[in-house]
């Protein structure tokens, strides 16, 4: 089985405690490879080579144009192994092969072509702003220092690079770590870094569980930014960590979700109830802005809901590696089971399952953590169900009559990142997205993002934004300087200039 050590000032070293641990396969049980777990000391090592990078000014201070040469050729060697990552995020995550290689790798790609040109632009922020004649006040904009980037396990590469991209875009140097249950494809970027040029220090790679390796990342004080996607809790904890620091640290946070859906009655019928699907299963429920909260009108229910069931139960399941197959596994059995308990609580809680509940084995999924599509009707507002993130493949429905009804039981909840609705009606298109709470309004499309549109939530779901220009200021603060140009002159040169 195959070793990966830490990658720390360009170069691949053991963990110095010796500990590792095996990253196994949710779909076949199989152990994949053993990754080095970095000690305290070895995070510390790590953020230092980060820190000593960032203050050489080899990289921040770097030409804009060579950075992104640099990010570009980054891109190109990813792009040239696609098939090996491809085939490692798909083993590592349980998903499909499809999505991994037509959907999750590439956006890594694309993350860091897009922020390299963006890169470019950056010295073009300069802008002056005009005072007294004499007053040359000029902003411009800076790097932060460290960005630590966190990632989570559902798109290990694809999420770690949205935020790594363009922190070093900006000019920051980085320490990453992915999510302990699927470091394997931020393993092998470690390689990339190796080949693409970088300069030492300017990204580093560590490995290990959140509560320990993860929390020290976070709260090393050499640490200036903390990118972090994931659950509320740990987003909370972060906060927490920060607020003990002796610097308090800007967090860009991506934290969960329960994301409503409403369907008018004037919906495209057969179209939405494919959307509404892929909305839900996208990598099984395991997506932080899925669609799981369906807002139905009561005139389509009793056509809508039959579809609904029967589309979510033709999704295939099979062989992860196969093109063909649709559906993937959950991260872990322990995840089935979480979800499992869900389902059951809202059944006993009086909710009634329409489709799904149950786990899946038919082979080759017997050794696997393979849970089948699930929808639940009758479910009140009340409800655990209803208000709490599931984290998997399970959709409930409550009906409603009116669309400020809709939008009122859609905005009923702590969480804020996506919101759909599908209708033909453009003024309540239009209406409905104005008055939704969420950071992305998805109209007659299943939830989604694009590399240069910002991405982010509301509420307890997060706050900072990825993606577009937006994402790229993330990582970089401004800079205001005020120069008296007449400094040291009598009154008469004053007025001479002033004139």
């Amino acid at each position: 089985m195959k070793e990966y050590p830490l990658f720390i000032n360009n170069e691949f070293v053991p963990a110095s405690g010796g500990e590792t641990f095996t990253t196994t396969s949710p779909a076949t049980g199989d152990e994949l490879a053993a990754i080095h777990s970095a000690s305290r000391g070895d995070v510390e090592t790590a953020c230092r080579a980060a820190r000593t990078a960032f203050q050489s000014g080899v990289w921040s201070r770097m030409d804009n144009n060579d950075r992104a040469d640099i990010l570009l050729k980054a891109a190109d060697i990813v792009e040239a192994r696609i098939d090996e990552f491809a085939r490692a995020e798909a083993l590592d995550t349980g998903k499909t092969i499809t999505e991994t290689r037509y959907d999750d790798i590439p956006l890594s790609i694309r993350a860091f072509r897009y922020f390299a040109n963006l890169a470019r632009e950056i010295n073009g922020a300069y802008l002056h702003i005009p005072h007294e004649p004499h007053m040359h006040d000029y902003l411009v904009y800076d790097p932060y220092g460290v960005v630590a980037v966190i990632a989570p396990y559902n798109f290990p590469l694809h999420l770690l690079t949205r935020s790594l991209a363009p922190a070093l875009a900006a000019g920051n140097t980085s320490v990453c770590k992915a999510s302990s249950m699927t470091p394997l494809t931020t393993a092998l970027l470690g390689e990339v870094i190796a080949e693409a040029g970088f300069p030492p220090g300017v990204v580093n790679i560590v490995a290990g569980p959140g509560r320990t390796v993860g929390e020290w990342l976070a709260s090393d004080p050499r640490v200036d930014v903390v990118a972090f996607t994931g659950s509320e809790s740990v987003g909370r904890r972060l906060l927490e960590l920060s607020a003990a620091s002796p610097i308090i640290k800007k967090h860009v946070l991506e934290l969960g979700g329960k994301g409503p859906v409403i369907v008018e009655g004037d919906c495209r019928f057969e179209p939405t109830v494919t959307r509404v699907a892929d909305g839900l299963l996208q990598n099984l429920g395991q997506v932080c802005c899925a669609q799981t909260r369906l807002i139905l009108h009561n005139s389509i229910a009793d056509r809508f809901l039959p579809a609904l069931a029967t589309e979510v139960g033709v999704r295939t399941f099979g062989d992860i590696l196969d093109p063909s197959t649709q559906l993937g596994a959950m991260i872990s059995e322990s995840a089935l089971q979480s979800v499992d308990a869900a389902v059951k609580t809202a059944v006993e809680s009086g909710a009634t399952l329409l489709c799904g509940g149950e786990r899946y084995s038919e082979p080759p999924c017997d050794r696997g953590s393979f849970y089948r599509p699930t929808v639940l009707t009758n479910v009140a507002t009340e409800m655990a169900c209803y208000r709490e993130e599931i984290f998997g493949p399970v959709l409930v429905v409550v009906e409603y009559d009116t669309i400020d009804e809709a939008i009122d039981l859609a905005n009923d909840s702590p969480f804020g990142l996506g919101a759909g609705i599908f209708t033909e009606n453009h003024k309540t298109a239009h209406y409905a997205s104005h008055r939704l709470d969420a950071g992305s309004i998805f109209v007659n499309v299943a939830n989604t993002s694009r590399m240069n549109a910002p991405f982010g939530g509301n509420r307890n779901s997060g706050f900072g934004r990825e993606y577009g220009s937006a994402g790229l200021h993330e990582y970089l603060r401004s800079k205001n300087t005020f120069w008296d140009m007449n400094f040291g002159l009598d009154d008469k040169e004053r007025s001479r200039y002033r004139a």
